[in-house]
C-alpha cells in the first residue's frame, strides 16, 4: 500500500510549488487516456471497436417497465447502477468543453474518439426518454448493487434490475433539464459537424423534456427516494431550469427561451455565489454560460464574482490546490477550472483564469510529485476503488477478497481521475478509502474540458 508519510508531502512540497508554475505534461496523452476510461464505463454490448480488453458485454437486459430497451449508457462510478443525475450532468460538461475547445481535441488527435464517447452516452439518453413526458432517471438498485463486488459481466442475468420511471406524477425536473442541456449541446456539435437528422433528434428530445421539466415540477430525489440515498438535489431544480433554458437560447437563438432563463435567475435567486461547480448544482455553469451567450452585465459580473472568489478567496491546500469539498477534492478543483476557463472565453480576467486553470490541472497530472490520473504520469494511483478493474483476467473469481486485497488492481483504469487528496496534501492509495479513491463519470467530465483548453493553448 503506498502511503505518502508527512515527512514526504514536506518535501514534495519543497520541490513543487515553483513546479506549479512551469509544470509541462502531455495534455494530448491525458486526454486520450481520459477518453479511455469511459470506454472502460461502458454498459451494454460492446462494440467491435472495444479498446478495454478486460471488459465485455454487461447488462444486456436492462428494461424499462414497458419493456423498452435500456441497455447501453454509463457505469457511474466504480459501481453498476446508471444514475440518471450525475450522468446527465457529466455528458452536459463533456458536450460543453467539447463544443467550446474542440481545437484542443484535434490538436491531441482525439476529436473521432471524442465524439464517440458522447454518442454512446447519447444513444443511452435517447432510448431513456421514450416518450415525451416519461425519462427514466435510474436503472439499477444502489444498495443491492453496492452489496456485490465483482465484474459487471458475471452480474446473474435473470437478475433484472429496476428502472425508475419519471412521469408527470412522479416529476424529475433536475434529471429532464440536465439532460435536456446536454442534448441540446450535443446538437451543436454533430449540426457543426455535418450531421443535421442526428443534431435535429437531439433538439427535439432536448425541447421534450425541457417542456417536461418545466410544466412538471418537482425535485427528483422526492419523487425517487431509493436516488436521493445516493444522489439526493440539494440544490433544487431552478438551477438546472436556468442551464437548460440558457443552452437551448444558445443554441436555438428563440427568444421564449431567452425570456425562460431571465425569469429563471430572478425566480430563484441564482445571481448570487455558489460554493461549487457540480453534478447538483449548475449556477456557477449557468451563470458563465450566460455571460458567453448573453454578456449582460449582470450575467458577467455573476460570472467574475464566481471565479474571482475561487482563485482568490476558495481554501487552498499548502500545495495550491483549490479545495472546494474531501469528497472527490480533484473533481472540484478541475470543475471549477474548467468553468472559469469558459469565463476567460467570455473576456473575463482571462490571464488570471487560464493561469489558475493550468496550476490546478497541473497538479491532478503531476505537480506535486505524483499523478493522481490511472496510468498517467509518475506514480500514478494503482488502486482505485472499482469493481471491474479490481478483478484477475477471467475465468479467475472476483469478489470481497479482491477488494480486501492490498495489490494494486490487476487492471489498469487508464485515465480515471481518483477522488484526491485532502486539506493537508495527503493521499493514499487505498481501495477500502473511497473518499479519496472512487472514481466517477462526473469526476473526468469539467476535467477532461479543461485539458482540452489547456491543450489548445499551449
Amino acid at each position: 500500500m503506498a502511503v505518502l508519510s508527512f515527512k514526504s508531502i514536506v518535501v514534495l512540497g519543497l520541490v513543487s510549488c515553483a513546479a506549479l508554475t512551469v509544470a509541462q505534461y502531455n495534455y494530448g496523452e491525458a486526454l486520450e487516456k481520459s477518453i479511455l476510461f469511459y470506454e472502460a464505463q461502458r454498459q451494454g454490448r460492446l462494440p467491435t471497436t472495444n479498446r478495454i480488453p478486460w471488459r465485455g458485454d454487461s447488462f444486456v437486459n436492462d428494461r424499462g417497465q414497458n419493456g423498452e430497451d435500456l441497455t447501453g449508457g454509463y457505469f457511474d462510478a466504480g459501481d453498476h447502477v446508471k444514475f440518471g443525475f450525475p450522468f446527465a450532468s457529466s455528458m452536459s460538461m463533456l458536450a460543453w468543453g467539447m463544443a467550446d475547445f474542440k481545437e484542443g481535441y484535434v490538436k491531441a488527435g482525439q476529436w473521432e474518439q471524442a465524439k464517440d464517447a458522447l454518442r454512446w452516452g447519447l444513444d443511452y439518453m435517447i432510448k431513456i426518454h421514450p416518450e415525451p413526458n416519461v425519462l427514466y432517471v435510474q436503472v439499477g438498485d444502489g444498495n443491492r448493487d453496492h452489496a456485490y463486488w465483482g465484474r459487471p459481466e458475471d452480474w446473474p442475468a435473470d437478475d433484472v434490475r429496476p428502472a425508475l420511471r419519471a412521469t408527470t406524477s412522479l416529476p424529475a425536473t433536475e434529471v429532464a433539464a440536465e439532460q435536456a442541456a446536454a442534448m441540446a449541446a450535443a446538437s451543436e456539435i454533430y449540426r457543426n459537424e455535418g450531421d443535421t437528422a442526428f443534431a435535429s433528434t437531439l433538439l427535439q428530445h432536448a425541447r421534450d423534456l425541457y417542456n417536461f421539466a418545466n410544466t412538471n415540477r418537482g425535485k427528483y430525489s422526492d419523487s425517487f427516494p431509493e436516488a436521493a440515498q445516493f444522489y439526493n438535489s440539494y440544490s433544487g431544480f431552478g438551477d438546472e431550469l436556468l442551464w437548460s433554458a440558457a443552452w437551448l437560447y444558445r443554441v436555438t437563438n428563440e427568444n421564449n427561451y431567452q425570456q425562460d432563463y431571465q425569469r429563471f435567475f430572478t425566480e430563484f435567486n441564482l445571481n448570487g455565489r455558489p460554493a461549487e461547480a457540480a453534478w447538483d448544482d449548475k449556477t456557477a455553469q449557468a451563470q458563465v454560460l450566460l455571460a458567453k451567450i448573453d454578456q449582460s452585465p449582470v450575467y458577467v459580473e455573476a460570472a467574475r464574482n464566481f471565479c474571482d472568489w475561487v482563485v482568490d478567496e476558495a481554501t487552498k491546500t499548502p500545495l495550491g490546490l483549490v479545495f472546494i469539498s474531501q469528497w472527490g477534492s480533484l473533481r472540484h478543483a478541475s470543475n471549477v477550472a474548467f468553468v472559469c476557463l469558459q469565463a476567460a472565453e467570455a473576456g473575463i480576467n482571462v490571464d488570471k483564469y487560464r493561469a489558475f486553470a493550468k496550476q490546478q490541472i497541473d497538479y491532478v497530472l503531476g505537480s506535486t510529485g505524483r499523478s493522481f490520473m490511472c496510468g498517467f504520469g509518475n506514480n500514478p494511483p494503482q488502486r482505485p476503488h472499482h469493481r471491474a478493474s479490481s478483478c484477475p483476467n477471467r475465468p479467475a473469481p472476483c469478489d470481497w477478497q479482491n477488494y480486501n486485497s492490498p495489490d494494486p488492481n490487476p487492471q489498469v483504469l487508464t485515465g480515471a481521475l481518483v477522488g484526491g487528496p485532502n486539506q493537508q496534501d495527503q493521499y493514499t492509495d487505498d481501495r477500502n478509502d473511497y473518499v479519496s479513491n472512487e472514481i466517477a463519470i462526473d469526476y473526468n467530465a469539467g476535467f477532461q474540458g479543461a485539458v482540452a483548453a489547456i491543450h489548445k493553448y499551449n
